[in-house]
């Protein structure tokens, strides 16, 4: 029976390339008329957030699919039209094209009733409603597209006269052009849009509940993660914090040097934020550095924790997403706070034959780790692999989640984060011991 693989983006294409050179039948449902996904510019889905500005943050080496290398004409760190053309290049290279449907909604996935791994899909296109059954799912619609707001609102809000947007909105820099901008928060989306404004606006503040280890893209000319993964990928945490702990020492120094608070958390714990201009321009006084907001004071006042106020025009909320799954009823699958409680990140103990391509946040690309686990899934589709008892699973879940909460900073966004290498090497021991099993 065919597998469906829901989403065309990096995890959802590189799914299908695993099934189809292992000739498993499947079909592709894409809400857009490309592949992409996220990294598709302006995609016609409506969930990508990409900004004209957004360029990847970790290396092109580092990044692509095993089974495609990246040209070798793009750059270290290529922008969002080059990866969406690469993921083009996927698609006609392995002709996967024929096996998409693009311009398809899914609206309702549910597991057959007295079946063991069958699913029933309902989708919606031009030529109307269909519902086909399938004997796996593999779920690959993302999980960076359903904006999470500050929870609750900050007093105020509500009567704030400026503008307030999140990142996930955010396109073009025009919209900060000669204003004084907010930005809240300190993840990679946040630097970058701080920096474009610090550009253009007529003031730039960048407002944070907590500190944040900042990596430079470089290190002695080369790409960051290519000088530093050869020598801490096998190497324990604590090496690899101590070996760049002391790079960074060198190229960039502490944090509080720039103005912004000392993080409350060991480097690797939560994560890292990758940007070369933005503590150059927080040290050129471009940005300034604000704690996190305590209210709106009525116009355009904005009021912080410190007891310092400032004027706004413009505030950006760069605060994260919610994990969520328009297609699943809430009894079927849900992701409450981000929770995502999956065997190795994939398997849905619970849910025979579902199955989680991407939804990993890793410390490192995640392309290479939904193409690890688009070949495990194949295993498992194929019949070469066995899964353990859901109790053992179950079991595992719960060993793996009291690791994450001693890993990880606790907050939804570190729910799914995962170390590169470490988690790589697991799902490789897992298909063994499946294929043991089989």
């Amino acid at each position: 029976m065919k597998a469906c693989i829901i989403g065309a983006g990096s995890s959802g294409i590189t799914a299908g390339q695993v099934l189809q050179a292992r000739g498993i039948d499947f079909d592709c449902f894409e809400k857009g008329s490309r592949v992409g996904g996220n990294w598709r510019y302006e995609n016609d889905n409506g969930m990508s957030s990409a900004y004209r500005s957004l360029h990847i943050n970790t290396s092109r080496r580092v990044m692509a699919f095993r089974s495609l290398p990246m040209p070798e004409g793009y750059p270290d760190y290529p922008d969002h039209f080059q990866m969406a053309a690469y993921f083009d290049e996927v698609v006609d290279r392995y002709r996967l094209a024929e096996r998409i449907r693009f311009n398809t909604e899914v609206l309702d996935v549910v597991p057959v009733e007295g079946s063991v791994g069958e699913w029933d899909v309902t989708v919606e296109s031009a030529a109307g409603r269909e519902t086909n059954r399938y004997g796996a799912v593999l779920v690959a619609n993302g999980h960076h597209w359903d904006a999470r707001w500050p929870e609750p609102d900050f007093p105020g809000a509500g009567e704030f006269a400026g503008e307030q947007i999140h990142a996930h909105e955010y396109r073009e820099a025009d919209i900060l052009r000669g204003k004084r901008v907010l930005v809240l928060g300190i993840g990679n989306s946040a630097v970058d849009i701080a920096v474009e404004s610090s550009r253009i606006a007529e003031e730039t503040f960048l407002a944070t509940r907590r500190g944040a280890w900042v990596l430079p893209k470089y290190l002695n000319g080369k790409p960051i993660d290519e000088v530093l993964n050869p020598i801490t990928g096998l190497a324990p945490i604590p090496l690899q914090r101590a070996v760049t702990k002391r790079a960074l020492g060198i190229a960039v120094g502490e944090p509080t040097t720039y103005g912004l608070p000392q993080p409350d958390h060991k480097l690797f714990e939560a994560h890292p934020t990758v940007s070369s201009e933005f503590l150059p321009r927080l040290g050129h006084g471009d940005i300034t550095a604000k704690p996190n907001i305590d209210r709106f004071t009525g116009g355009r006042g904005v009021r912080f924790v410190d007891g310092t106020a400032e004027e706004i025009d413009l505030v950006v909320y760069c605060t994260g997403y919610k994990i969520t799954f328009p297609f699943f009823h809430p009894e079927v699958f849900a992701a409450p706070d981000n929770r995502l409680p999956l065997f190795r990140r994939v398997v849905a103990v619970e849910r025979p034959g579902l199955y989680f391509i991407g939804f990993v946040q890793p410390l490192g690309p995640i392309m290479p780790l939904a193409e690890a686990q688009a070949e495990w899934v194949a295993d498992l589709l194929s019949g070469r692999a066995r899964l353990p008892s859901a109790a053992a699973m179950r079991r595992e879940i719960a060993v793996e989640e009291e690791k994450q909460r001693k890993r990880f900073v606790a907050s939804k966004r570190h729910t799914v984060e995962v170390d590169f290498y470490p988690y790589l090497r697991e799902i490789r021991r897992e298909r063994k011991r499946a294929a043991a099993r089989a």
